[in-house]
């Protein structure tokens, strides 16, 4: 039994950046895709996709690397836990590294940027932190 399906997804990631793997694949659930799509709109992946498969989908992400090779993905840190759930309202969302990175935010409206989630006026429950 998996209690954090996300922190499962994060490593999942952090793993196959270390060893420059082109893709990396885990389980299916909404919030995955959610956090998929915030990594796409924001230039950390190249894309996603799902993959039909027996007795439960699973989920493709095509990382993405420099011209030379280098990491996109930094590091990749888990915010809020099931243990300490970690709130923000809008007015307290701030920039990652001088906003060279991302806070990825579950709100009312889905799973989106910090950007998006300041520029909306939405807080929420802050998942990760990616840069």
């Amino acid at each position: 039994m998996m209690t954090d399906p996300i922190a499962d997804m994060l490593t999942r990631i952090r793993n196959a950046v270390r060893v420059e793997k082109p893709s990396v694949e885990m389980p299916l659930s909404k919030v995955k895709r959610g956090l998929a799509e915030v990594l796409k709109r924001e230039g950390y992946i190249w894309d996603w996709e799902e993959i039909p498969d027996q007795p439960s989908n699973h989920l493709r992400i095509h990382l993405k690397y420099g011209p030379n090779g280098e990491r996109v993905i930094q590091k990749v840190r888990r915010v809020s836990k099931p243990g300490c759930r970690v709130y923000r309202g809008s007015g307290k969302l701030k920039p990652v590294l001088g906003g060279l990175g991302i806070s990825i935010i579950s709100t009312s409206r889905g799973v989106i940027s910090d950007r998006e989630a300041r520029q909306r006026n939405l807080g929420g429950e802050v998942l990760c932190e990616i840069w």
